[in-house]
């Protein structure tokens, strides 16, 4: 005895999967990105034969951003 196949209703239509992300979705990358560099410190960052000016690069960068007096 066979099992009956279940087939779908209707084809797939040509309109393409909608793959828009929502607002949240790009930010929260960016955000956790930004925190990173801010309580980084480029003094313990110790690559082997890493060039120093990637070091002061972040460090400028953790000059200008705005912090918290902390």
């Amino acid at each position: 005895m066979s099992a009956p196949t279940h087939t779908p209703p209707h084809p797939a239509t040509g309109r393409g999967v909608d793959t828009r992300l929502p607002w949240w979705a790009l930010l929260l990358p960016a955000l956790a990105f930004v925190a990173l560099l801010l309580i980084m410190n480029p003094a313990d960052a110790h690559a082997a034969g890493a060039d120093q000016a990637v070091g002061d690069l972040f460090e400028r960068i953790r000059q200008i951003l705005p912090h918290n007096g902390s």
